[in-house]
Order: structure tokens, then C-alpha cells, then sequence
């Protein structure tokens, strides 16, 4: 098979002939470090790993433009920047990429800003939003042997990164028409600006993205998503289906368990990346959700940074029973951190590979071993 049969026979709950393997998400950090533990620094990281081709089309559906990129102000440690899509914060000067920054401020405080400075940036008409040469580049990928993706957007994750938080979750009670116009608009923007990459490519899948819970849970209550994003997310997911997309994966990071039944009635097949800490279950996920639910993910990180056992016992315990379920692409939980060595993840990338060229056998492995939780 090649990568394109490959991925799609997966996420339909058929007969891959391996599973589909996604590229290294990787920290900045995380590669320096494995440069010097021995990852040639002329390779291609994903080449190195042998992982599929996986390829988004290059259209901005964001704010065209973004806002400035600005040094505010600095002083020997930190600096106050002001951020492509508004946000104020401050961050260390050195390796900011190692530590998360603090928010002070967002540009999205009420409905004279959205209509002002956000409803022009969000012109699906912009003429950047796509590729000069989009015809060619079209034509280019209509024969190709690597799936390809298109952006779907967001509603909750951008517009909290435009209010904050804090404001966002007041906002839908102070001001709920500020709130369903804002996600209104952005369904219409989001399917205003695919259309026209749905009318010249067959897409193999889409991606959407929300993070938009935490190790506690959703960062809204599931009443608000369905009065104020169900409507929009099955506008945008009729849209895909009725252009042959029938895969349609949101990221979103944190406990999204409460949600996962609202992303399948808006049309929305499956979820990554499942972060173990956080408390999501690949394995009862399956068992709840079965073909309706498709997933990336849920190998936890930590696993690979404490040794080889441990990793063994992460992925035999997990991968193996939902290979043979289907509908499942092993991946790392999230962006892999620095403090996994070089050794330990060439060594999870051969476990995968074995494990997935006969994942019946595994199974039975694991169980021999006591080690699965199927």
C-alpha cells in the first residue's frame, strides 16, 4: 500500500497492510538534544523515523493579515511581545520555546473590536488565502500517493486565543449575541474560504482546531458548545462531506471526554491527541464510541522518558488491541518533550513497527506478559 491507501484504509476500520505511521511531533529543544545524542543534523527527522507522507493544503483560513509582531519592551531576561494573532505576553528572551510565557493582555474585548480589528482580518475573499500559483499546485496533487488534509478551522480555541479565557467564559453569559455572532461568522468565513480548494481537489480528510480542555475537563460547558458551535460545526462538516470527506479530525488537547458525543452529532469523526495525564482513554473511548470515533494518539510521553520498559509496557498494553480494532494511528500524546533521549524514542519507533506488523501477535504477547488493559 502506499501512504494514501495506507492512511485511508485505517481511519475506515479496514486492513492496512501496517499502521500508519505519523511524523515525530517534536519540541525545538527535543531535537537539539537529539542532534547530540546522534541524530545525523543533515537528515529529514521524518525520513530518519521512516514515517508516511502527510501533507496540509497551504491555505490560510486564519487572520490575513495578523497583527504585528512587536518587541514591546525587554530587559536582561524577559520580554514583552505582542504576538501575530494580538496576544500581549511575557516570555523569557532565552529559549522561550522551554517555558510557557504569561498572558497580559488580548485584543478582543468587545464587539467594537471584533467588527474593527478581527471581522477585516477574517475576509475569506483576501486574495493571500491561497497559493499564487493555486492552479497548478491543484493540478500537481491530483495523482498523488500521500494523503492530504484540509484546514477546517476553529470557533472556541480561536476565539479564545483572541479574548483570553476569562473573558470568553463571561462573555457567554454577558453577552451571548456577541458570542454566536462571532461563531457564526466564523462558519460562514471557514466554509466561504474552502470552497473553492473543495471544487478542484478530492481531499482525503479534514482538520479542525479547538484545545479546549484541561486535565479537568472542557473549558466550556457542554450546553454552550451545543447552542453556540453545534450549528457551525455541522455547517462546516456538510460542506465536507458533500465534497466526498467523510474523515474529519479535531485537535484538541486536555479531558475532551464530555464533548466527544457533540463532535459526532456535528459531524466530526475523530479526536487527537489524547493526553494521558489529562485522563484520556484511547482504549474506553473505543469501547464507548466503537467506528463512530477515530483516533491519533494517546501514547503517553512520559513513558518515553522513563526507559525502555516502560515504554514497552505503554504501547503493548495499549497499541496492539486498538490496531485491531481500527480506526487507530499510534502517536505520541503530544509534542515530545526534551527529556526523552534520543535512544528511547528510536527505541518506541521500532516497537511500533514491529507491533504493527502483526498486531494480533502483539496482543497475544501482551497478554501472555499480563501487561494489556484490553
Amino acid at each position: 500500500m502506499n501512504s494514501r491507501e495506507r492512511f485511508l484504509e485505517t481511519m475506515r476500520f479496514g486492513k492496512p497492510d501496517r499502521a500508519f505511521m505519523l511524523y515525530p511531533w517534536l519540541w525545538t529543544s527535543t531535537l537539539e538534544r537529539w542532534h547530540s545524542e546522534g541524530l545525523p543534523p543533515d537528515v529529514h527527522v521524518d525520513e530518519y523515523f521512516g514515517t508516511d507522507r502527510y501533507e496540509v493544503v497551504p491555505i490560510n483560513v486564519n487572520l490575513l493579515p495578523n497583527f504585528e509582531r512587536e518587541v514591546l519592551r525587554e530587559d536582561g531576561e524577559f520580554r514583552v511581545v505582542r504576538r501575530p494573532d494580538g496576544q500581549l505576553i511575557k516570555e523569557f528572551k532565552h529559549r522561550p520555546d522551554l517555558n510557557m510565557p504569561t498572558w497580559l493582555d488580548f485584543p478582543l474585548k468587545n464587539r467594537d473590536d471584533w467588527e474593527r480589528e478581527f471581522k477585516p482580518r477574517l475576509d475569506p475573499r483576501s486574495p493571500a488565502r491561497y497559493p499564487i500559483w493555486w492552479d497548478d499546485y491543484a493540478r500537481s496533487v491530483r495523482d498523488r500517493d500521500y494523503p492530504l488534509a484540509i484546514n477546517a478551522g476553529s470557533f472556541f480555541g480561536w476565539i479564545r486565543n483572541w479574548m483570553g479565557l476569562e473573558r470568553l467564559s463571561l462573555t457567554f453569559y454577558d453577552d451571548p449575541g456577541l458570542v454566536r455572532d462571532m461563531m457564526d461568522y466564523l462558519g460562514w468565513h471557514i466554509c466561504e474560504t474552502i470552497h473553492r480548494a473543495l471544487d478542484t481537489v478530492q481531499f482525503d480528510f479534514a482538520l479542525m482546531w479547538e484545545d479546549m480542555a484541561c486535565k479537568a475537563g472542557p473549558l466550556c460547558h457542554p450546553k454552550q458548545f451545543r447552542e453556540f458551535m453545534l450549528p457551525n460545526y455541522k455547517k462546516v462538516t456538510q460542506l465536507l462531506r458533500e465534497h466526498g470527506i467523510d474523515i474529519i479530525m479535531v485537535d484538541s488537547d486536555g479531558n475532551n471526554g464530555p464533548l466527544i458525543p457533540l463532535w459526532i452529532e456535528g459531524g466530526v469523526t475523530g479526536l487527537f491527541p489524547m493526553e494521558v495525564a489529562a485522563g484520556s482513554d484511547c482504549i474506553a473511548y473505543r469501547k464507548q464510541f466503537g467506528k463512530s470515533l477515530m483516533i491519533y494518539g494517546g501514547i503517553d510521553k512520559r513513558a518515553l522518558a522513563a526507559g525502555k520498559d516502560e515504554t514497552e509496557i505503554e504501547v503493548l498494553s495499549k497499541v496492539p488491541w486498538l490496531l485491531t480494532q481500527g480506526g487507530y494511528i499510534p502517536w505520541v500524546d503530544h509534542l515530545v518533550p526534551p527529556d526523552v533521549p534520543f535512544v528511547n524514542f528510536c527505541y518506541y519507533q521500532e516497537l511500533i513497527s514491529r507491533v504493527s506488523s502483526n498486531p494480533e501477535k502483539a496482543l497475544s504477547e501482551a497478554r501472555r506478559r499480563g501487561i494489556s488493559l484490553e
